[in-house]
């Protein structure tokens, strides 16, 4: 007990200090932080951007093998447990831990984005408006839903069905054995996911903080300052520790709850008052082209050529969602006790990538819809604020108003939906992998993710942390690939 005790104090504290340690380094000294972050993730994706592209492809291929093999009949618990929560519930809580603020951040301003700038394209034409609609749907539809369930199955099934602890290091102890586990390269493995995670929420925190303060500009008048920026962090900051304090039945589940409804009304609004013939088009030929270059997307890269695009866009996201893959993969994982691995890789893959890639032909049709009205050189103005972006594409269609305000409101609660979920995991990372950790370890997490955020916010240095959570996550891939082979290894066991 006193061994266990010791490893849950070595992770706590060093997570700790090695994530106040990197924020303090982007404060005081952000040029040199900045320069540091941009190097290390620029090397990584030019020497070794094949990777992220193979283990990606490779987490989908594994997903889809182990859905439709006589694995998929396995429960994530004892054979006689069933789900904790309802479909929808469930649904709504992994939907917005996983996609959150991102996708009302980038709904209209990504598709935009590929639309003036694409690659071998002429701007703004119909090669370019499929470009962008096929690019969107890749960098938000199957892929990053594949790469959180490696992390979820195998931890949801090593702690349910196996009764291991809620680690990401309990995902190895087929392959190393417990001592191993429980001694420096588990706790190295939990150490980097605490900061993984911590870092990537700071810096989604800042970043959403400045889109709901645009919205409040753009409705309200309300400037755009340091102070109403952190006033927004300060109230965010009390609900989302008061819902994770309360607990996922109480809190988490009705937050999430309320958070699936309002995003389904706004994206049914979009869809009715947008371009809605353009928006069904647009998503069954965008569908269509991603699916038919879903291998040959997945895996180009230039041997030759520039790569510039490929390094900023595509592997830049996959380095994203797999620096994202602890935190979430440990939250679906602990709320999906019960379910079959069949089941489980339907609702975490195949649901919200599908309900992704309608959110981003909606969003992107509408904003693709002005280019005769505004001219192009306007939507690559907005694409290049995209904080603001949407804002701006709603000022063109009936009752902007009303839509900007229930974004406003959706805006928060996606933000608060993401940061309960990863304060909880947190919580269970630094309790030695306890599935309920105290309120007292819950609330240092929540004030710590503040704090880093409303820092950075003050300092500029967000988008130096978000690419040094990037670049950190780096390891993550062999993790996960690992996390595969330590899967097939248990399953092996099963008598089926």
């Amino acid at each position: 007990m006193n061994d266990q005790k010791q490893k849950d104090n070595n992770v706590f504290h060093i997570s700790l200090i090695v994530s106040i340690a990197v924020v303090l380094w982007g404060i005081i000294a952000k040029t040199s932080f900045a320069n540091f972050a941009n190097s290390l993730l620029s090397f990584l994706t030019t020497n070794f951007g094949w990777s992220y592209l193979i283990s990606m492809l490779a987490f989908v291929i594994f997903a889809i093998f182990l859905a439709f093999s006589k694995y998929g009949d396995i429960k994530l618990g004892p054979d006689n447990s069933e789900p904790e929560y309802s479909n929808a519930s469930w649904f709504a809580m992994l939907f917005g831990a996983g996609m959150g603020i991102g996708l009302v951040f980038w709904g209209v301003a990504e598709p935009i984005a590929h639309f003036a700038n694409p690659v071998g394209i002429e701007p703004g034409s119909i090669e370019a408006a499929n470009f962008a609609m096929k690019s969107s749907f890749m960098h938000w539809g199957f892929h990053p839903w594949a790469n959180y369930s490696i992390i979820g199955l195998a931890l949801a099934y090593f702690q349910f069905r196996k009764e291991r602890p809620g680690l990401i290091s309990s995902i190895f102890i087929p392959l190393l054995g417990e001592e191993r586990v429980n001694g420096p390269i588990g706790k190295l493995i939990d150490i980097l996911a605490v900061f993984a995670t911590v870092a990537g929420v700071a810096t989604s925190l800042g970043l959403g903080t400045l889109q709901i303060n645009s919205g409040l500009n753009y409705l309200f008048n309300i400037p755009e300052t340091t102070m109403v920026q952190i006033g927004i962090i300060f109230v965010i900051t009390i609900i989302f520790i008061w819902t994770a304090v309360s607990g996922i039945d109480r809190g988490i589940k009705i937050l999430g709850d309320i958070n699936l409804y309002l995003a389904i009304g706004l994206l049914i609004l979009v869809i009715i008052l947008g371009p809605t013939l353009k928006i069904i088009n647009n998503f069954t030929n965008g569908f269509g082209q991603y699916i038919n270059a879903f291998i040959e997307d997945s895996l180009s890269i230039s041997a030759f050529g520039d790569n510039s695009w490929l390094n900023s866009w595509r592997i830049f996201y996959w380095a994203w969602w797999i620096a994202w893959a602890p935190f979430v993969g440990s939250f679906i994982a602990r709320i999906s006790k019960g379910r079959t691995i069949r089941e489980f890789i339907a609702g975490v893959i195949f649901a919200p990538a599908l309900a992704s890639i309608v959110w981003f032909s909606a969003f992107g049709t509408m904003g693709l819809n002005l280019a005769d009205k505004v001219g192009l050189k306007s939507l690559a103005t907005a694409a290049a604020a995209p904080e603001t972006a949407l804002f701006q594409v709603f000022n063109h269609y009936p009752l902007s108003s009303i839509l900007s305000v229930i974004t406003v409101v959706l805006l928060g609660t996606f933000f608060i939906t993401s940061a309960n979920s990863a304060t909880f995991v947190l919580g269970m990372f630094t309790s030695e992998g306890d599935l309920n950790p105290s309120n007292n370890r819950k609330i240092l997490w929540g004030l710590v993710q503040s704090l880093l955020a409303t820092s950075l916010l003050l300092s500029g240095g967000l988008e130096a942390l978000q690419t040094a959570s990037v670049a950190a996550a780096f390891p993550f891939i062999f993790v996960m690939l690992l996390a595969m082979v330590s899967l097939i290894k248990a399953f092996g066991e099963e008598k089926i």
